[in-house]
């Protein structure tokens, strides 16, 4: 997939489209100070329990997904938000499909 281009206005939708059984995703920024990364995740697909050394936050933009932040899960829907503190488990699942951007902010 061509990079994502500066200056030049996108829907997110288009950039990472929903696939069958699967998750997609899609870097569109990566700095040193942190990343931009889009996600689309079918429905009954998940992201594992992990930790990562930086903060992390998760922004659905579509749908439902299933945060679970130090094994309290948290179901967001469209426009909600939450932030994953750095060296904590976390995991995510799609009880529907549903579309997130997730913005790492590296110290």
């Amino acid at each position: 997939m061509e990079p994502f281009p500066p200056a030049e206005p996108r829907r997110l939708a288009e950039l990472a489209a929903y696939q069958e059984g699967a998750i997609v995703s899609r870097v569109l920024v990566k700095q040193p100070a942190g990343s931009v990364t889009l996600f689309a995740f079918d429905a009954a697909q998940e992201l594992s329990e992990h930790t990562t050394p930086f903060d992390a936050l998760v922004q659905v933009l579509d749908g439902e997904g299933e945060v679970t932040i130090g094994g309290e899960p948290h179901l967001l829907r469209a426009g909600e938000v939450v932030l994953m503190p750095a060296n904590v488990p976390h995991a995510l699942r799609a009880p529907t499909r549903f579309r997130m951007l997730l913005t790492m902010l590296r110290r």
